[in-house]
C-alpha cells in the first residue's frame, strides 16, 4: 500500500471518528450549554468568509488581485440587495466573466 493511500484511510478514519463522537458521547441525554450553541451557530459565518477571502485574494503563496475580486465584489452586492442566491451566483461569474473579457486577463 503507497503512502498516499494510508494517508487517505487515516483522514477518512479521523473524519468517522469525529463525526461520530458527538452523538455517541453527548447521545439525547445531555444538553449542549446556550453558550456553545450560540457559538456553533456562529462559527460558519467567519469560517466561510475566511476562506472565500483566502482564496480570492491569493494564489501559490502570493498576494494577487485579478478578475476574482470583481466577482467577489459583484455577489457582495447583490447578496446585500437580497437577490436570490442562484441568481448571485449568475452574477458573480458573469461579472467576472465579463472584467476577463474587458482586460484581457
Amino acid at each position: 500500500m503507497s503512502d498516499a493511500v494510508i494517508v487517505m484511510i487515516a483522514l477518512a478514519a479521523g473524519t468517522y471518528v469525529l463525526k461520530a463522537f458527538g452523538p455517541l458521547v453527548l447521545s439525547n441525554k445531555r444538553v449542549l450549554p446556550d453558550w456553545l450553541k450560540r457559538f456553533a451557530m456562529l462559527l460558519p459565518t467567519p469560517l466561510l468568509a475566511a476562506l472565500v477571502i483566502t482564496s480570492t485574494f491569493t494564489s501559490d503563496d502570493q498576494i494577487i488581485f485579478d478578475a476574482r475580486i470583481v466577482g467577489v465584489v459583484a455577489a457582495m452586492i447583490a447578496l446585500a440587495k437580497r437577490v436570490p442566491f442562484v441568481l448571485v451566483i449568475v452574477i458573480a461569474a458573469a461579472a467576472t466573466a465579463l472584467w476577463r473579457l474587458i482586460t484581457g486577463l
